[in-house]
């Protein structure tokens, strides 16, 4: 994969700046094969596209809901393959998919909506107890 010479790029220091994500983190992505770098300057160092940083904060929202790397991972390979043009069996398999993957996420959201909720419960009972 291989960015557009026209196309802007940055290093990873940059990409970790504009997502709030760490360097170990962005390493790690690439490591495990999520988000490989598009390519790499003469010396080695990693380069991204604008489509590696929005792959990158897609990733970055499926952490808080429980993902695994490899939920992700196959995630990432749906969308990649239903932004391709088709149709089919093969694509009415994928929707499935991805439509399993949203019923999680969903099921995340809320978990994550009534723990927010017993948190901030919890914080107006500290409130309240030290103003007695």
């Amino acid at each position: 994969m291989s960015p557009d010479s026209n196309e802007p790029t940055m290093h990873i220091g940059e990409l970790a700046e504009r997502t709030g994500l760490s360097l170990r983190t962005i390493r790690h992505y690439d490591e495990v094969g999520l988000l490989p770098a598009s390519s790499r300057t003469e010396g080695g160092f990693r380069v991204y596209s604008s489509k590696d940083l929005e792959r990158l904060m897609v990733i970055r929202r499926m952490k808080p809901l429980g993902f695994s790397l490899e939920e992700m991972s196959r995630l990432l390979e749906i969308t990649d393959r239903l932004a391709e043009p088709g149709d089919g069996a093969e694509r009415e398999q994928l929707q499935e998919q991805l439509k399993t993957y949203i019923d999680a996420a969903r099921h995340q959201r809320e978990k994550l909506a009534v723990s927010l909720e017993r948190a901030d419960e919890f914080l107006q009972i500290l409130a309240d107890k030290a103003r007695e």
